[in-house]
């Protein structure tokens, strides 16, 4: 792959990452405007069951809890998921990196000259530069999903019941 697909790779990427940041962006307003609605909507519920007792929506009530739990559950199941995910892959990262910098000390040992032991020692670099840059911009990626996956079950819970109480 020449430099100039290389750079054209990352942009694209790059392109997706901001696409989706700002995706997550939007969910978490919407998010937020919904939860605002359906506070609203519950505590004039509760003012009414406190004026009137015969009044109190017990159903509405005992959703209050077990829809937070169930949200966040999910929320956090999916969490842990993607840190088990971008834990595994960094590990191996980690392994390759260590076999790649014995190569390269087996290398600059080796090096017949002081040029060739900085050649050596130059292309190694750049390597784990190019390596470090795409390994960032991976985890960026995933952190990135992971938040969305994340707020996925809280977003569709408080979507829904500021659907359902704006009567």
């Amino acid at each position: 792959m020449t430099p100039i697909d290389k750079a054209l790779k990352t942009s694209r990427r790059i392109t997706r990452q901001t696409a989706s940041a700002a995706d997550a962006a939007i969910s978490g307003g919407e998010m937020l405007q919904a939860a605002g609605d359906v506070i609203n909507a519950r505590l004039t519920i509760m003012a009414a069951g406190m004026a009137d007792p015969s009044k109190v929506d017990l159903a509405e009530m005992s959703l209050m809890s077990s829809e937070k739990v169930e949200a966040l559950s999910a929320s956090a199941s999916s969490m842990a998921r993607t840190f088990g995910d971008i834990g595994g892959r960094v590990g191996s990262s980690v392994v390759a990196e260590a076999g790649l910098a014995t190569q390269a000390a087996a290398s600059i040992a080796a090096a017949q000259t002081p040029a060739a032991a900085l050649q050596a020692q130059y292309s190694y670099a750049l390597g784990w530069w190019s390596r470090a840059a795409g390994q960032m911009l991976t985890l960026n990626t995933e952190l990135l999903k992971g938040q969305a996956d994340a707020m996925r079950p809280i977003h569709r819970t408080a979507v829904a019941n500021a659907k359902r109480l704006k009567k």
